[in-house]
């Protein structure tokens, strides 16, 4: 007589919080596309021209209607998200 396979969970597993970055996953600059490695410093992101964007709005005012600036753009700021979060 075969047996019957235990009965699966239908609750999936509860997802991990990620690790907050030191800025939102989303700031992008000039300066950006030239590193090798996460920036954990504002000056990793602001030049002479002290440009920066939201990737998600692609202009200076983020999703939340606030200005993107890297001082700006950190945990606990509404539309933040990890850089070292997956992708949606």
């Amino acid at each position: 007589m075969p047996t019957k396979p235990p009965p699966s969970s239908t609750a999936a597993a509860p997802r991990a919080s990620p690790i907050l970055s030191p800025f939102c996953g989303e700031l992008r600059s000039k300066k950006f596309f030239m590193l090798n490695s996460l920036p954990t410093e504002a000056s990793h992101y602001i030049d002479d021209s002290d440009h920066c964007w939201c990737y998600v709005t692609q202009q200076v005012i983020g999703p939340d209607g606030g200005k993107v600036h890297p001082e700006r753009c950190v945990a606990g700021r509404g539309c933040y998200r990890s850089a070292l979060a997956d992708s949606e």
